[in-house]
């Protein structure tokens, strides 16, 4: 049986701050083995994922995230195959066993794995000890022991950038870390951040999440998918003040949690004329759903606003508005995980399911948000239509449409809200 610590001291710095350099080759590291202190005795957990043996002690750990931790290691691979090398910064690493597979896994040269709790070192020397610390003169791991944005600024500072860093981050404490993180980023590096808070995408702290993310976050009916876009927004604000530009690879929500996480390719540029980067308004009276671009603020309306007054419409923003995946991105991490033997023959059903809703939500017709078919029937005042007689219905009709993701029981299409009612009616012989 796992036990879950929350010790708040799993989530603060750590008192015993010390300079790190991250880059292998440079002598100064091996002080901080110098400093190593007498092991902790924790209670031990040996877990077994995706064939690694290790050990978790009282480091929060879920079994949930292997999903998120399957994305990861993939995209870490992919960038491994496709640019020849592969130094991981993993700033907030638990047990380690997400810097143990990209070591394994994703192959990567080198890994800096960091927790803020010193409590926890000898679970992850331990669980690292897989992999051989050396190879030749140079190091293929290191472990530190300091709060997160220290480990990226002092990366910074020195010119010792990473080409992939993983934020596993709790909260919407990820819009802390984001600066630091793309300051010690190399070019066309990727960044993989997460959020598990789910009060301020479903517009219930509008005002924490115009703090962390800078967007005003109202109640609408696909809050889940808010928080991913949110949290792309607040990465995309980050990036222009550097002058760089941000490009989601892939979004992923879990429930548990529930756990937002994306995946970002930071470059040079940023976004022509704020495309893609909005706000979105839910009119409450007919379900009607629109992306508002900056100019438009002030001019608002909905196709039934001869019917009702303004205060029915609902805007959040800003956030972005674009896609959440590319679908060749998606395609490579699928075949990818074929390969691997992931996926196909039942090797890997709910990973598979995944990576191809993903690919279906990669259509460019698709817009934002997602289209709940009980709010469907509510509206018509009929039974729920099942999800396949209706996308049947919808592509007879020459809509583009999908399932989502986020929701089991619900559509991403370009058909109006007021264009499923009307089937809806008509599916039941209204």
């Amino acid at each position: 049986m796992i036990t879950l610590n929350l010790n708040p001291k799993t989530l603060s710095p750590s008192p015993f701050i010390r300079k790190i350099f991250a880059n292998p080759k440079k002598p100064s590291i091996s002080h901080q083995f110098s400093c190593f202190k007498p092991p902790i005795h924790c209670k031990s957990d040996k877990i077994t994922e995706r064939g690694i043996l290790f050990d978790t002690g009282d480091t929060f750990f879920r079994h949930e995230s292997a999903t998120g931790r399957d994305l990861g290691v993939l995209s870490a691979a992919l960038y491994k195959q496709s640019k020849g090398q592969l130094r991981v910064l993993d700033a907030m690493c638990g047990c380690g066993i997400r810097s143990l597979r990209y070591l394994i896994e994703s192959k990567a040269d080198f890994v800096l794995a960091n927790d803020a709790n010193e409590g926890h070192r000898r679970v992850i020397l331990e669980n690292l000890a897989q992999v051989e610390r050396f190879q030749g003169e140079n190091k293929r791991w290191v472990l530190t022991h300091c709060e997160a944005n220290r480990v990226l600024t002092d990366c910074y500072l020195h010119r010792d950038y990473f080409d992939y860093i993983d934020i596993d981050s709790f909260g919407s404490d990820s819009s802390f870390f984001l600066r630091a993180a793309m300051c010690s980023l190399k070019l066309d590096g990727l960044v993989y951040v997460t959020s598990t808070d789910g009060y301020s995408s479903g517009g219930h702290r509008p005002f924490h999440s115009l703090a962390a993310y800078g967007a005003y976050v109202r109640p609408m009916p696909y809050a889940n998918e808010l928080g991913l876009r949110i949290l792309i927004g607040g990465a995309v604000r980050e990036a222009s003040v550097l002058g760089y530009r941000v490009t989601p690879l892939f979004s992923y929500y879990s429930y548990h949690g529930p756990v937002f996480r994306v995946l970002l390719q930071i470059n040079r540029g940023k976004l022509p004329d704020n495309r893609d980067y909005g706000f979105i308004c839910y009119c409450r009276y007919c379900g009607h759903s629109q992306a508002v671009s900056w100019g438009e603020l002030g001019q608002i309306r909905c196709p039934c606003s001869e019917k009702n007054d303004a205060p029915s419409l609902v805007v959040s923003g800003p956030l972005w508005t674009g896609p959440l995946h590319s679908a060749d991105y998606i395609r490579e991490m699928l075949n990818l995980a074929e390969q691997w033997g992931w996926v196909g023959n039942d090797a890997g059903t709910d990973l598979e399911k995944l990576l191809k809703r993903m690919l279906e939500e990669s259509d460019p017709r698709l817009p934002f948000g997602y289209i709940k078919l009980d709010e469907v029937a509510s509206r018509a005042q009929t039974n729920t239509p099942s999800i396949k007689t209706i996308m049947n219905r919808l592509q007879k009709e020459g809509y583009a449409v999908s399932r989502s993701h986020i929701a089991n029981n619900a559509i991403k299409t370009n058909c109006s809200m007021a264009g499923c009612i009307r089937i809806a009616k008509e599916l039941h012989g209204c």
